[in-house]
């Protein structure tokens, strides 16, 4: 006999009886419930458990003798064709290693590279952003420019009332917002006010063949986040010199990266690199060995 139906009280009396009417143990077969149990209402309506259990097909201690016969045909093999087995698995495994460390001793050089200052002959330059402070002498005011409008029509939606007023030149744009909502345009640390520059010079940079560089700023933030980076790269580095122990930044936008890397390229006894993704990105200031 394959299989046995049962009925019981619950489903663990109809298998162990269906088990014992077939003479094997629970791990021998497949049991499927046909009907479950219900208790009724003040034992009207109660119902029994109903269970179909069936013999497997194949038992344990067949797939263990088939396994052992697999583990003992590729012994066999080894044993007496030990060379060209090793040389067949053994370059094949090292070679994946070998790439796999090259493809992280290239990723820990990226990483390194990234963010640092650029060379051209002796003086780095940083191509994609420029210092806040240093506006351009020869910048105009731009009226009716499509950075203006667009920030009127966002900060309008958002509920803000600010001023927007827009500086530029034939490379940059400077905008300069000013009311009393200009903390609420800043946000945590100037993430809203990233966020509204990089749409800004998504913008302005539509359709035109030269990008434009887009500086939006309120109360000043720009400025005064440059110089308390300066000063916290400047104090950081001191602590690493002093402990001889590296130092890792919190996450910072690429423009603040940047900032701390120009800031201490001129200390001999330090360097920096960045490390992780966008926008968990981050600085390092380690010892100058």
């Amino acid at each position: 006999m394959d299989f046995s139906e049962k009925w019981g009280k619950d489903v663990d009396e109809a298998v162990r009886l269906a088990l014992i009417d077939l003479k094997l143990t629970e791990d021998q077969v497949n049991v499927i419930v046909l009907e479950e149990p219900t208790k009724g209402f003040l034992g009207l309506g109660a119902k029994l458990a109903k269970v179909r259990v069936e013999k497997k097909t194949e038992s344990p201690k067949k797939e263990e003798k088939k396994e052992e016969k697999t583990q003992k045909f590729e012994s066999s093999f080894k044993q007496e064709r030990p060379q060209r087995y090793e040389q067949e698995r053994r370059p094949e495994k090292r070679d994946n290693r070998d790439q796999r460390d090259h493809r992280e001793n290239r990723d820990n050089r990226d990483n390194r590279r990234n963010d640092r200052p650029k060379q051209t002959g002796d003086a780095p330059v940083f191509e994609s952003t420029f210092s806040v402070r240093e506006k351009p002498a020869d910048l105009v005011d731009l009226n009716d420019h499509v950075a203006e409008a667009f920030l009127k029509e966002i900060t309008q939606k958002m509920g803000l009332s600010l001023k927007v007023t827009v500086q530029g030149n034939d490379s940059c744009i400077y905008v300069e917002m000013d009311g009393k909502d200009s903390g609420t345009i800043i946000g945590k640390r100037g993430q809203t006010l990233d966020a509204i520059q990089y749409l800004t010079s998504l913008v302005v940079n539509k359709d035109r063949e030269k990008y434009m560089r887009v500086v939006v700023d309120a109360e000043n933030y720009r400025e005064k986040r440059e110089r308390t980076l300066e000063q916290l790269a400047n104090r950081l580095a001191d602590k690493v010199i002093k402990s001889r122990k590296s130092v890792r930044l919190e996450p910072m936008n690429p423009y603040e990266r940047k900032v701390i890397h120009a800031t201490l390229q001129a200390n001999p006894k330090v360097t920096t690199r960045s490390e992780g993704e966008e926008p968990y990105r981050r600085v390092i200031i380690e010892l100058n060995r």
